[in-house]
């Protein structure tokens, strides 16, 4: 082993704790998967390559979700229907969403990524209205529900996110649950997203399960403490909060995104004089 590459790893496995822990807070805290702080977290902290970062974070998810889910479970924070017919469409969306990734460009994905950032910080800035519990689930319900799976199961194995930034104004917004009933019910279903994109990322060799279990073990106690302050918290400070940490990441990537840009420009232009 050459020298300095122990301590090198050590570095390594250490920003991905602080990363883990990071992202297990905003998971517990509002009700996603941490993939929208894992990815960029695993990129600038730990320089790894964008594609391989996108399949750690979400198998890196889900010990972060399980302690989420038993927060809000202990709270009486979860509707199992609407999350089990999310979930029906949820895993077959994984499915397509990490083929996708297998085939896009490195590029597309961070660009793809930075501007999902910027639509939820958009979205989460404008508000959402007060919402006093859903009615029965009737046929239409039933489709728009496996619909809306469908769409963060495929955002989920694509970007490497849980899907949480889909799920939960769909279901304040669309359904009608109220903020903490929408975060525990989008944790739940985040669990076989991230289970069923784990096991095509690993038969592709996609994720890297050490840094993966470093991000995600030590995110487990931040979660379970998040949730339980959510359950309490002023939705419109949960909602700035968030939309400012989204904004900044989304910069960052930006400017990664950028200096590659002009890497690749120059290195085309040195092949182009040889």
């Amino acid at each position: 082993m050459a020298r300095g590459t122990v301590p090198a790893m050590n570095r390594e496995l250490w920003r991905a704790v602080v990363v883990g822990a990071l992202a297990g807070f905003l998971s517990g805290l509002f009700g996603v998967g941490g993939g929208i702080l894992i990815v960029p977290g695993l990129v600038l902290l730990t320089r790894m390559e964008q594609r391989l970062a996108h399949g750690t974070s979400l198998t890196a998810i889900i010990p972060i979700a399980c302690s989420g889910v038993v927060g809000y479970l202990l709270a009486d924070e979860i509707d199992w229907p609407v999350g089990g017919l999310v979930a029906m469409g949820a895993v077959a969306g994984a499915i397509a969403g990490t083929y996708a990734l297998r085939v896009l460009p490195q590029h597309t994905l961070r660009l793809a990524f930075a501007v999902m950032m910027v639509a939820t910080a958009v979205r989460m800035l404008a508000g959402t209205p007060d919402a006093v519990g859903r009615g029965d689930i009737d046929l239409l319900a039933v489709l728009g529900l496996i619909t809306l799976g469908l769409a963060s199961g495929g955002l989920a194995g694509l970007l490497g996110v849980g899907g949480g930034i889909i799920m939960v104004p769909a279901f304040v917004l669309l359904f009608s649950l109220p903020a903490a009933l929408a975060k525990g019910t989008s944790l739940l279903v985040i669990l076989p997203t991230s289970l069923m994109g784990t096991v095509r990322n690993r038969k592709h060799g996609n994720t890297d399960v050490r840094i993966a279990a470093a991000v995600g073990l030590s995110g487990v106690i931040t979660a379970f403490v998040a949730s339980q302050i959510s359950v309490d918290l002023d939705p419109d400070l949960s909602n700035a909060l968030f939309a400012a940490l989204l904004l900044f990441v989304a910069v960052r990537m930006l400017m990664v995104e950028l200096r590659d840009r002009r890497s690749r420009r120059s290195a085309a232009s040195l092949t182009a004089l040889h």
